[in-house]
């Protein structure tokens, strides 16, 4: 069975490689390696959810969901001192490389989940979820991903996603609409989509 980025405990050999990158007027070392997605830098899609991301008005921790090594959810934790920020994937192999990178960065309002999608996400009300997520796992397991992360979002919270448009932006952006009966096409760039989708309690609407 051929080897991905979302396998729980990758075999490949390791060839760990470390850089520094300037992202919202910081500067960030990273160590990504063989196994882990986007292994020489910061891939464009994530660099755009961090630029374009803006906290939810509402309290609560957030969720980097398919962290990888941890670029999101450290350049997050780094901005938001004040906020938990859950930092989960499903690869072994990531999570570890993102545990070593909040202590090299010197973040520490984050903790970690070794999960299969939300499997093993405890916090029931996050402020906000955002996800450069798996899109070679197909469109089913990303979809499914959109869905559950409803159930774990507080009134008000808010999904943020990045996606190509060639990889499916605009379906997603339909999938979105049906999920939570609302979207926004937050910016783009480069063939890039940031999405996002605000949770809507209606259990006390007339």
């Amino acid at each position: 069975m051929s080897e991905h980025y979302y396998s729980k405990s990758p075999k490949s050999k390791r060839s760990p490689k470390t850089w520094t990158y300037h992202l919202k007027g910081n500067d960030y070392t990273f160590t990504s390696d063989v196994g882990v997605f986007s292994k020489d830098e910061v891939d464009f899609g994530s660099r755009l959810l961090i630029e374009q991301f803006q906290l939810p008005p509402v309290e609560g921790a957030l969720l980097d969901m398919g962290c990888g090594y941890g670029p999101i959810g450290i350049a997050l934790a780094a901005q938001f001192k004040d906020r938990e920020i859950v930092m989960a994937d499903v690869n072994e192999r990531a999570l570890q490389l993102a545990k070593e990178n909040a202590k090299l960065n010197d973040v520490t309002n984050v903790s970690f989940a070794n999960s299969d999608g939300f499997s093993t996400i405890s916090t029931p009300e996050f402020a906000a979820i955002v996800t450069n997520p798996p899109i070679r796992a197909g469109k089913k397991v990303i979809y499914k991903m959109f869905e559950e992360s409803k159930r774990f979002l507080c009134n008000q919270g808010e999904l943020w996603i990045v996606i190509q448009k060639k990889q499916g932006a605009p379906s997603a952006k339909e999938k979105l609409e049906g999920v939570f009966g609302n979207v926004e096409l937050v910016g783009r760039s480069k063939g890039y989509y940031i999405l996002k989708s605000v949770m809507v309690d209606q259990s006390n609407s007339i």
